[in-house]
This record gives structure tokens, C-alpha cells and sequence, in this order.
């Protein structure tokens, strides 16, 4: 991975989707702009926020897809990250989401 890239692995694409209540959305249904969560399995030497094995939300629109060894991966830039949930501790002793 060179400079600013990351390389995640979609969580659950596609698909019907289940609200909070239990209600089945299909995946035909017309939805706002949505956010998609990813796992990050590498970085560029310029990433300073993520770490592998960081889960991270992004846009599904500003992406581009890649595939090695048969898996489909995305190729994103870290500025285009919305957040980040990690389990590792900061400096500051907080963990968890990270917006």
C-alpha cells in the first residue's frame, strides 16, 4: 500500500437488512445516503489514524473496488474515512468510536 491508502474488506454487503424492531428491509428498497462499515486489512506508510483490524465507516459511493486472490477488496484514501471503532487504547485512555 503506498502513501494515504487503505485497503478494507466489506462487512455484510448487499443484501436485506433487518431494522431494530425486526423488520426485514430488502435490499430493492430506496434509501437515503448510507454509510457502510469495513474491516482495514492494510495501510499505506502515510495512515496515521488506522491500524489493521480496525473497523472503519465510509461512503460507498467514493470508493473503488479492487480484487486480489479472488476476494474483492476497497481501495479508499483516509480522508474519505467517517469514523473509526477500535479496541486499542489511546494516549488519552479513551477507546472505542472515533468520529
Amino acid at each position: 500500500m503506498l502513501h494515504d491508502r487503505v485497503l478494507v474488506s466489506l462487512e455484510g454487503e448487499g443484501g436485506e437488512r433487518r431494522s431494530g424492531g425486526g423488520i426485514v428491509i430488502p435490499a430493492t428498497a430506496s434509501v437515503g445516503r448510507r454509510l457502510a462499515w469495513a474491516t482495514v486489512v492494510a495501510t499505506g506508510q502515510n495512515v496515521r489514524q488506522v491500524e489493521v483490524g480496525d473497523r472503519v465507516l465510509f461512503d460507498p459511493e467514493e470508493r473503488a473496488e479492487v480484487e486480489l486472490q479472488s476476494k474483492d477488496y476497497v481501495l479508499l484514501r483516509e480522508k474519505d474515512l467517517h469514523a473509526v471503532a477500535a479496541a486499542r487504547v489511546s494516549e488519552d485512555g479513551q477507546t472505542g468510536l472515533y468520529l
